[in-house]
């Protein structure tokens, strides 16, 4: 099997890593990641193990006939990294393991063949091509964008799985994106304002506005025709509550890790999604405005 990941950060790089023992990897990413690791390799650690990875990578992609290619970038980039691609797609399955809402809609307008994954696991970069994997909060999913299980989808949830990552095909993707996009943007542009782990959101005050968070994103998810795994938003917020964030407790906040870096987060792809799609259907988003306004303040300050 033959696999491509483009904009490969923390992300991508620790997939192609694990992928690498089991087929053929290629990962696309930033020059000083591809010098560290041609000068030394990737090292992982943490929970998907310690080791170093002699890796295949490099700033372009090469032409070859791939099977899969693996788009792991901030959401900001997809429609950059398709355009410049697009033209070597073939006949692959493109596959976005990325936050937020939107990204599939992109790789269709280049592609039929697309795959939505999603996984929520916490990657950290102790430095160049050195990335700590500290938090797993459940199984990775992958569905035929929009909906549907086929073999394509079967074979890549088995080779996840192969390579030690814990993964599995899901009959309604975008019902499986609503939950890690509730997740992370219940979580993520908080802590990042506040610069505290996950596990430190249960406290009354932060839990009060994660509420209005997932109420609104809940009510927008409806309105656009998802079927939403839990019965209510309240259902959410107790599985949030009592199984992600305890599992996720230590997580440091990829944006605030984005903000401290001066660079642009994912904001607009998260709770802006939200507010996006609620306009669209009348619902109220103001708390998750005012989260996406909080955040791009942040992102300038950062930038001056």
């Amino acid at each position: 099997m033959k696999i491509a990941v483009l904009g490969a950060g923390a992300v991508g790089l620790s997939i192609a890593a694990r992928l690498s023992t089991l087929c053929d990897v290629y990962a696309v990413a930033r020059p000083r990641h591809v010098s560290a690791i041609e000068r030394g390799g990737l090292r992982l650690t943490g929970l998907w193990g310690d080791d170093l990875y002699s890796l295949p990578c490099g700033t372009d992609l090469p032409a070859a006939d791939y099977d899969y290619l693996l788009i792991t970038s901030k959401s900001l980039a997809t429609r950059s990294i398709c355009e410049e691609f697009g033209d070597r797609f073939g006949g692959a399955e493109v596959v976005s393991i990325q936050n937020g809402i939107g990204n599939e809609e992109i790789i269709r307008e280049f592609t039929p063949h697309v795959i939505g994954g999603m996984i929520i696991t916490g990657f950290e970069w102790r430095g160049d091509a050195d990335v700590h994997v500290s938090v797993i909060g459940g199984t990775a999913n992958f569905g035929r964008f929009p909906e549907g299980v086929d073999e394509p989808v079967r074979r890549l949830a088995a080779l996840f799985e192969e390579a030690g990552i814990g993964a599995e095909g899901h009959p309604a993707i975008r019902t499986a994106l609503w939950g890690k996009t509730l997740y992370n943007a219940a979580l993520n542009p908080l802590g990042a304002i506040m610069n505290v782990p996950y596990g430190s959101l249960t406290e009354p005050h932060a839990w009060h506005v994660i509420r209005q968070i997932v109420e609104e994103g809940f009510a927008a998810a409806c309105a656009d025709g998802v079927t939403m795994e839990w019965e209510t938003a309240e259902e959410y917020l107790e599985h949030l509550a009592q199984h992600l964030i305890p599992a996720t407790a230590q997580h440091r906040s990829s944006m605030l890790q984005d903000i401290s870096a001066g660079r642009i987060t994912e904001i607009d792809f998260i709770n802006g999604a939200i507010e996006r799609i609620g306009a669209a259907h009348g619902i109220p988003t103001t708390v998750n405005t005012v989260i996406c306004d909080l955040i791009h303040f942040r992102e300038s300050v950062m930038k001056r």
